[in-house]
């Protein structure tokens, strides 16, 4: 008697046990659930927590609370200016009405694919009304708040909440988009020719108007050089002649002086020239005569020429003089250091006419025959 007692009891207890668990659900913090009697879905959504239902008779199904996420496969849109954009777009959802949600879709399966044909059409009808340069600037927002919009409307009789489209990206078809590409690239480089032929002919304007201007400038100066140059030819010129204007004797005597000078240089030349030629003149005489004989008057030296006045202006009344000008101080100058380089040259071509004069005094020299020594100039004093 007591065993059977145990027995039924034990059996209670485990049926009991079946009961409450059969009676009792528990719904997580990411879930919200509804009940359903023989199918039939129940009023009323249950949150998260410990909930009772009638056992055997009632079942519980469960549906996400968190954010979800669908991403559509890429789509091909004909934009509002005919170009064609292969567009990658996203949706994020959630469950606002598990109770119409499970009436109309039942799983989340069938709402993707419901959800999958509202956004495509959302996406054409939104991205076909704008053009190709409006998706890809700053619009782009507005664009996909009216997807959202859009979406968003379509999805809320199917208990559906959308949250967020974005468009990721937006691009050509790849059959386009070389096209397109070397179209720009031709466009760039057009731009580029024009730039650089309104560098090169402004670079050209200002390399004209700089040579013009050199040239302008150098012209004027050689102009003014010239004028210049000539004026100090022209005084110079006027101070030399009356210089030697005064004793021509001395500007021949001098003249020969420069050519010795410039002629017998201590370098080693040999000169092949017949005493009586024009160029040893004042070796002979000091007047310039060729072939005197050896006991012919010796070189004497020509006396100074006196400083040249200055000219008077004219319309000076005064009886002093002006004072000297620079040119006039100059030629003063010249000719007396001149006098004083003679001195030394005179005693050189005294020697020298000394060791000519008996060959032409006394020896017999043959028709055309020549005498041909080196000579060597005297020092010069300077």
């Amino acid at each position: 008697m007591g065993r059977n007692l145990l027995v039924v009891l034990g059996v209670l207890i485990i049926i009991g046990a079946i009961v409450a668990t059969s009676a009792t659900f528990v719904v997580r913090q990411t879930e919200q659930a509804i009940v359903l009697m023989f199918g039939d879905p129940q009023p009323g959504v249950r949150g998260p927590g410990l909930h009772f239902k009638l056992p055997f008779v009632q079942n519980v199904v469960y549906f996400e609370s968190r954010i979800l996420d669908y991403a559509p496969p890429q789509e091909e849109i004909i934009a509002a200016d005919q170009k064609r954009l292969v567009v990658d777009s996203f949706a994020r959802y959630r469950i606002a009405d598990p109770l119409e949600f499970y009436k109309t879709v039942g799983t989340e399966i069938s709402a993707r694919a419901r959800l999958s044909g509202i956004l495509s059409a959302s996406l054409r009808r939104v991205v076909g009304n704008e053009t190709l340069a409006s998706v890809l600037s700053e619009e782009r927002g507005s664009i996909m708040d009216r997807i959202r919009a859009d979406t968003n409307e379509a999805a809320s009789k199917f208990g559906i909440d959308v949250v967020d489209v974005r468009i990721r990206r937006a691009d050509l078809p790849a059959a386009n988009a070389e096209a397109i590409y070397q179209r720009m690239q031709s466009e760039r480089e057009r731009e580029a020719r024009e730039f650089r032929a309104q560098g090169a002919e402004l670079a050209q304007r200002i390399r004209a108007r700089a040579e013009r201007e050199k040239t302008v400038l150098i012209a004027e100066s050689q102009r003014q050089s010239q004028v210049l140059r000539g004026e100090g030819d022209g005084e110079a010129i006027q101070v030399y002649a009356a210089a030697f204007g005064r004793d021509p004797e001395f500007f021949a005597f001098y003249r020969s002086m420069e050519a010795y000078r410039n002629a017998l240089k201590p370098d080693g030349t040999t000169m092949v020239l017949s005493p009586d030629s024009d160029f040893f003149a004042y070796f002979h005489k000091m007047s310039g005569g060729v072939g005197k004989a050896a006991g012919g008057d010796a070189l004497s030296l020509p006396k100074p020429i006196a400083p040249v006045a200055a000219p008077r202006a004219a319309n000076d009344n005064a009886a002093a003089p002006m004072a000297k000008s620079p040119a006039n101080t100059t030629a003063a100058d010249k000719a007396k250091a001149i006098a004083e380089s003679v001195k030394g040259t005179a005693a050189g071509a005294t020697d020298a006419a000394k060791s000519i004069a008996p060959t032409a005094a006394g020896e017999k020299v043959d028709a055309g025959a020549t005498a041909a020594a080196p000579v060597t100039p005297a020092p010069q004093n300077q």
